[in-house]
């Protein structure tokens, strides 16, 4: 055929650098720090959960389209437990809406709330599903950079760039806090002026919130509880990260019964329902007992420095995340200024997998010199991985 089987909208985007990675870590036998999963199962009863409901007959058909009851109480009842005292509140029945995984929930949220040529912002570098995500709704997305500080070792936000990124186009910000992939999670300040632009330009905001709980220094506050966003603010949550069960797919969105109802209108065509006896698990997942978030968060915190004392050891600049399980370096002290190049020879080099920051950019030449390393790993292979890492 002449024409091209790909539809324009998606022709930018190939197999992503997270097979393409994972694949060079199976074909070396490196130690893969790329991609962002757990090499262990969380919690012995949350899975025992699941087998529970796998042989009580739980979910094994169709769940109900917005979720199991229980699990959406169990979400509604999370967001009162950790965030109730910043006022915020849903009501499981109207507000609260099952997704497979946080990816679904983002796209069926922009399907949803774009129409073609509206504008979205979101913080660059950015997790690739969100430009493949406003793709697909023929959305123009409108990056603002977070830019690396080398002297505090982090990234900043600009607000006069964000607030002059904001045209009469603009429909929608895609905030993301903890931010993959720099770790930085916004202040309380930040996220205040975010808030008076939103209101004051009347913009709706959706929010991936996936890394709530790994946040080492500051605090995660949801925007939705800031002053005037509860009505336009699409919150994304997810089990994956949190309960380290990537595999089941169980994500959620909170927001007003009138966005809920239009991100459901999207949803249910595409995978409709999803993960069955795993939205169970989950439900009872998130009951777990404070202790279980706080060894969680000290857990990774421990792992972030052992990795991050690898690295620099190593001679990568490290910029220390405040949350989330990655770790951005800076690959220029040793010599080199291209991250794809970088990456793709590091297995054979030092016998580690990592991803090239410059996927997350629509500016590459932003992103060129820095890559990402994954933490989430168990101890000895992040000390493995720091030794390996001595070879350059």
């Amino acid at each position: 055929m002449d024409r091209p089987l790909l539809n324009r909208r998606l022709a930018e985007f190939g197999t992503t650098i997270f097979a393409e990675m994972s694949a060079l870590a199976v074909r070396t036998g490196s130690i893969n720090l790329g991609q962002g999963f757990p090499d262990a199962d969380g919690p012995e009863e949350v899975r025992e959960a699941a087998v529970r409901a796998l042989r009580d007959g739980r979910g094994n058909q169709y769940p109900p389209g917005p979720g199991i009851p229980e699990l959406r109480t169990a979400v509604a009842a999370h967001q009162q437990r950790f965030y109730g005292r910043l006022g915020l509140s849903y009501d499981p029945d109207t507000e609260v809406l099952i997704t497979a995984g946080a990816t679904e929930a983002l796209a069926a949220s922009l399907l949803a709330l774009l129409e073609p040529g509206d504008e979205v912002i979101a913080l660059e570098p950015y997790y690739d599903s969100y430009a493949a995500g406003i793709a697909l709704a023929g959305g123009r997305r409108v990056p603002v950079t977070l830019r690396a500080d080398p002297e505090s070792g982090s990234y900043r936000l600009d607000l006069d760039e964000l607030r002059d990124a904001i045209t009469d186009k603009t429909r929608l910000i895609l905030l993301n806090t903890p931010h993959n992939p720099t770790g930085t999670v916004l202040s309380r300040d930040e996220l205040a002026e975010i808030a008076r632009l939103a209101c004051e330009r009347d913009l709706l905001v959706l929010t991936d919130e996936v890394y709530e709980h790994l946040v080492f220094e500051g605090e995660h506050l949801p925007l939705a509880s800031f002053p005037g966003m509860r009505e336009r603010t699409v919150t994304i949550g997810s089990a994956g990260k949190t309960f380290s069960f990537t595999g089941w797919k169980v994500g959620w969105v909170t927001a007003t019964a009138e966005l809920v109802s239009a991100v459901r209108s999207a949803k249910q065509f595409l995978t409709y329902v999803s993960a069955g006896p795993f939205q169970y698990a989950v439900a009872e997942a998130l009951a777990l007992p404070d202790s279980y978030f706080t060894e969680l968060r000290d857990d990774l915190r421990t792992k972030r420095d052992i990795l991050a004392t690898g690295l620099t050891d190593a001679g990568f600049q490290v910029f220390r995340p405040s949350g989330t399980y990655f770790i951005t370096t800076d690959i220029r002290p040793l010599g080199h200024d291209d991250g794809f190049a970088f990456c793709r020879t590091l297995p054979e080099r030092a016998g580690v997998v990592a991803i090239p920051n410059a996927v997350f950019y629509d500016h590459k030449d932003q992103g060129a010199p820095y890559v990402r390393f994954a933490f989430c790993k168990r101890t000895d292979v992040l000390q493995e991985a720091a030794d390996r890492l001595k070879r350059l």
